[in-house]
């Protein structure tokens, strides 16, 4: 199954910026789009998107650049390729929903596409983080130096291309961490304890859509697990019957 995808991988960057010791982003809604990075499996093409204003970019993406870039995601889809994140269900296109106005379209793409974070919670109960991931496979990690916390702050200073370069390379990343989990037939990670996590991945990674439908693991262990509404609470609920 997975093995057999062709991938389109991406990431987002928000625009608000945020006081220190936020712990959930989505408390601060409306946070906007600055700017949105993607590679295309196929010979690693990069894409970026971000708003203009004048002869630089702007503050963030408006509602039309949003639902122009959603457009070349359906068209990607038409051509057969399958997009990619890590924890692109519970926040990219839970942003991109309500920046672009078409909850619907997003979260139709959304359910089809693979969240590897979301393919983990559905399997064993609790999410890892993608720096993590990458160490567990021996890939170099995230951008030194920034996080996405960061980000924000850096654009409205108009560091626009270290974002913009720190935004490419968690897509980057995303597509190596498929494309090696799906080559050893496993996921692996560093753990908290700092020892090597390790998750089987026999039929490659599960679409949203497929991760829904895989038995719920046994979380009795955990004082407060996450649970997939946390992560499918604005998808229309039609759409997931």
């Amino acid at each position: 199954m997975g093995a057999t995808r062709r991938y389109v991988a991406f990431d987002i960057e928000t625009a608000k910026v945020l006081p220190e010791l936020v712990t959930d982003l989505m408390d601060h809604r409306p946070l906007g789009v600055a700017c949105v990075a993607a590679v295309v499996a196929e010979g690693d093409e990069a894409f970026t998107w971000h708003g203009v204003d004048g002869d630089k970019p702007a503050a963030q993406m408006s509602q039309l650049d949003v639902r122009l870039m959603l457009d070349q995601f359906a068209t990607w889809a038409d051509q057969g390729y399958t997009l990619l994140s890590w924890n692109g269900l519970a926040f990219d296109f839970n942003v991109l929903a309500e920046e672009s106005g078409l909850t619907e379209e997003c979260a139709r793409i959304a359910l089809g596409h693979v969240d590897m974070m979301f393919h983990v919670v559905c399997e064993l109960g609790y999410p890892v983080g993608l720096g993590k991931a990458a160490e567990g496979l021996g890939l170099p990690g995230k951008s030194a130096g920034i996080t996405g916390h960061d980000a924000p702050l850096m654009w409205a200073q108009g560091r626009c291309d270290e974002v913009l370069a720190y935004n490419l390379q968690d897509a980057k990343l995303a597509l190596a961490i498929a494309r090696e989990a799906e080559r050893r037939s496993e996921l692996l990670w560093i753990t908290r304890r700092g020892t090597k996590g390790r998750l089987p991945l026999r039929q490659g990674w599960r679409s949203v859509r497929e991760a829904l439908g895989t038995p719920k693991p046994d979380t009795s262990w955990m004082s407060d697990p996450p649970v997939r509404e946390d992560f499918t609470s604005w998808l229309p609920p039609d759409l997931l019957v």
